[in-house]
């Protein structure tokens, strides 16, 4: 797993507990941290597949000689 989608991930799990905190308490800033979840997911699934496509070319290119 790339480093960024790894900090990505934590970022996520984050900041979904700190919305479930928020939400407990009864404080509507929760909608942020949400938002802030769905922003480090789209990160995370961008690097994850990024290292996904650079595998497959190296292996493409590596079949071709």
């Amino acid at each position: 797993m790339p480093r960024n989608a790894l900090y990505a991930v934590i970022v996520l799990v984050l900041a979904v507990v700190a919305a479930v905190v928020s939400f407990a308490e009864g404080n509507w800033l929760g909608v942020v941290w949400i938002l802030m979840a769905g922003v480090a997911s789209n990160i995370a699934w961008y690097h994850l597949r990024k290292q996904r496509a650079e595998q497959r070319a190296r292996a493409a290119a590596a079949e071709q000689g």
